[in-house]
């Protein structure tokens, strides 16, 4: 009966009845499809352990892929609507399709973003860093939003994605223009992460674009550096490739930090040690060892002398003697053999360079047993301060351009001396 009825409706109502059965049919399957994968599938999800289960059944991937199950019911019955113009259904097709391509792209989208998140989360739970995915990400998400217009766009005018690909050969100098930034920048993160040169975490300093801080994105055209200030420098990925900067990775995966430090001392405070002041710095157990081995050389040294000069021995110029110089560089090396925060399996060594007009420079290189930077701060100035302090106990000096104090104490002394006077 409803046949017989139908069948006696005027053909537009057929048309019009046809369609709006079509949509319910295509909405209906919509909301099935959902439910489904929202309810069933997620439930695998929850249950997979694989990491790749996680992505493809990610819950943004599922929702998209819902919205893919209308396009296709509409693909499938519009044929089967009576009285619709052969020109409408092609446009009704077409359109579906297209729809069917954006959803599924939007689909792989998804999957893309879900993939890098794992990755993220993965290495944030292991506590390791490693190369970073993002950029390979993009560029897959840029190829996918490019194939996916073509073939949208194709589908639409009604012709084969070939004729437009071969229309974009001509124009590939103009797309080589508009992507060059995009081509050399993956072309760099590619050499980047095949050679391992450049971690998310990794503290870089490239001054001439004022980059000194943590990277904290690697992304397809662009490296962000949380500078120590907290400011953000953000920089072209194909830069990292074509200039220089430097990496901080392997200081910190050494497990030691540098510390080069140098004391200007007063060449007119350097002597020769006497006796008594000898005997005064043997009380320092750490010159002890030192002192010990130096007098015994300086002994046998000037017996050899004398057996050689004989009186003219007595001469001070023809001794060998200590300097407060040697023996305090032999202290602060001594000292930092015996303190619990250098690092004794890296190069230690206090060393005199050349004098200039400012003194005698003295410098220490060693590394400390940590790379935190406050904590390596803090070491740092607990040795200098110490070092200062003692240098009196070895009648050494700092070399200090006199200052507006200085100048003002000896104008002082001078005019008391002209009260004396």
């Amino acid at each position: 009966m409803d046949v017989v009825v139908f069948s006696e409706l005027e053909p537009w109502a057929q048309m019009a009845l046809g369609l709006a059965l079509l949509s319910t049919l295509a909405l209906s399957a919509r909301l099935l499809a959902r439910w489904l994968l929202m309810r069933v599938v997620s439930r695998l999800q929850a249950g997979a352990q694989a990491r790749w289960a996680q992505v493809l059944l990610c819950s943004t991937v599922l929702r998209r892929l819902a919205q893919v199950v209308p396009s296709l019911v509409v693909q499938a019955g519009i044929l089967a609507v009576p009285h619709l113009p052969e020109v409408a259904a092609t446009v009704i097709r077409n359109v579906a399709v297209a729809l069917t391509v954006l959803h599924t792209v939007r689909a792989l989208l998804a999957m893309l973003d879900a993939l890098h998140t794992s990755s993220e989360s993965t290495q944030a739970s292991e506590g390791v860093q490693r190369r970073s995915i993002k950029s390979y990400v993009q560029l897959g998400k840029l190829m996918l939003m490019l194939l996916g217009g073509i073939v949208i766009l194709a589908t639409l005018i009604d012709r084969s994605p070939l004729i437009l690909l071969s229309g974009l050969g001509a124009m590939s100098a103009v797309l080589m223009l508009v992507f060059k930034d995009t081509i050399l920048s993956f072309t760099a993160g590619v050499q980047l992460s095949s050679n391992d040169l450049l971690r998310v975490g990794d503290w870089i300093e490239m001054p001439q674009v004022g980059a000194d801080g943590d990277v904290i994105d690697i992304a397809l055209n662009t490296v962000k550096v949380q500078n120590w200030d907290k400011t953000i420098t953000t920089i072209p990925t194909w830069r990292l490739m074509s200039e220089s900067y430097r990496n901080w990775r392997g200081m910190a995966q050494s497990g030691g930090r540098r510390m080069k430090r140098a004391f200007q001392l007063d060449m007119t405070s350097v002597h020769f040690l006497s006796e008594a002041q000898v005997d005064r710095l043997a009380r320092i157990a750490l010159l002890r060892p030192y002192l010990a081995g130096k007098l015994r050389d300086v002994s046998q040294t000037n017996a050899s002398l004398r057996a050689t000069l004989g009186e003219q021995a007595a001469e001070p110029a023809n001794q060998r003697r200590l300097t407060n110089l040697g023996t305090f560089r032999a202290y602060a090396e001594a000292y930092l053999r015996a303190h619990p925060a250098i690092n004794q399996d890296m190069t230690l060594m206090v060393r005199t360079l050349e004098p200039t007009s400012q003194g005698v420079p003295m410098e220490l290189y060693c590394f400390t047993a940590t790379t935190a930077w406050v904590a390596y701060e803090g070491i740092q100035g607990d040795i200098i301060d110490h070092l200062l302090a003692i240098l009196p106990e070895f009648d050494l000096q700092l070399y200090q351009s006199p200052s507006g104090y200085d100048l003002r104490l000896g104008l002082a002394a001078g005019a008391g001396q002209k009260d004396v006077d």
